[in-house]
């Protein structure tokens, strides 16, 4: 090989080392330029993050704060109404009402007071308070209930009975449901058995029309033997006589006549007081006498 042909390929060699040199020299100086960037990029997504916790923090802060607060107006709440319900119960109700009975006698009379020295009609005055209506309904009760009053002496069984009656009326209680119920059932099997026909009138409602008589009852109809009273019905019933029987036995117990007195040593009742008055100073004296009676009698 020539020597001009050997130079030129060791210049050659020397050139390519320097710019490898100046490669990796200029390498170093771009890494920190593509951190800054990455950390550029990654400083924002960091601060929104730590907006949301701290978002998050103070909304938790404010329900944590609200829920310290009914916590707290429930508490005192609650105080209130402990503090009320002892004052309730330290005060007797029966009381209360006769304080309010009293209050309202002390007024009454006081406006009568007034009302007598101004000269005026008392009974017109205190009218003016309520209708005509009101006013004939309110005497209708009172007397109604004087009548009641008077009529609470025995005078025979047929006015007790009658008195029963009414009372037994007054706290009747039906079942309206039920016998509508019943009702509808009887008419529609009526009417498929053809005695009573559905028929409709100029007013657009409808009437029942009773074919052959045997749909409606009569003074000589049976049909009530076949009915069959609820459970209910029947418990109701046997309540009721039990309950009439228990005033029975309380109102002879009442009369002294209970079966948990003993043997029977008066006439009346005015001989009833005087042995009763004896055997409370001299039945400790007597016991023994009367025992030996009966040891004999039962000898």
């Amino acid at each position: 090989m020539p020597p001009s042909k050997k130079r030129k390929l060791a210049s050659e060699a020397e050139k390519i080392p320097e710019t490898q040199s100046e490669q990796n020299a200029a390498a170093p100086e771009d890494t920190p330029s593509t951190a800054g960037l990455e950390a550029a990029t990654e400083e924002p997504r960091s601060g929104g993050g730590e907006s949301i916790l701290v978002d998050k923090a103070n909304e938790r802060r404010e329900k944590f704060k609200a829920l310290q607060a009914r916590a707290r107006h429930a508490g005192e709440r609650n105080l209130k109404e402990q503090a009320a319900e002892a004052q309730r119960q330290s005060i007797d109700p029966n009381l209360l009402a006769s304080l309010g009975r009293k209050q309202a006698i002390a007024s009454h009379k006081l406006l009568k007071a007034d009302t007598a020295a101004d000269g005026e009609d008392f009974e017109r005055k205190r009218a003016w308070d309520w209708t005509v209506e009101e006013s004939e309904k309110w005497d209708k009760r009172m007397s109604k209930k004087e009548k009641h009053r008077e009529d609470v002496a025995f005078q025979d069984y047929r006015q007790d009975a009658r008195k029963i009656y009414k009372r037994q009326l007054r706290d009747l209680q039906p079942d309206m449901e039920g016998y509508e119920r019943e009702k509808a059932a009887a008419v529609q099997k009526a009417a498929m058995s053809g005695g009573l026909e559905i028929v409709e009138t100029e007013d657009g409602e409808l009437a029942a029309v009773d074919k052959n008589g045997t749909f409606y009852s009569t003074a000589d109809s049976t049909d009530f033997v076949e009915n069959k009273p609820q459970k209910t019905a029947v418990d109701r019933l046997v309540s009721d006589i039990k309950k009439a029987e228990e005033v029975r036995l309380k109102k002879r117990r009442d009369r002294g006549k209970g079966e948990d007195e003993g043997d029977i040593t008066y006439i009346n009742d005015k001989n009833k007081q005087f042995n009763q008055k004896l055997a409370r100073f001299y039945n400790k004296y007597t016991a023994e006498i009367r025992d030996s009676f009966e040891r004999g009698t039962m000898i």
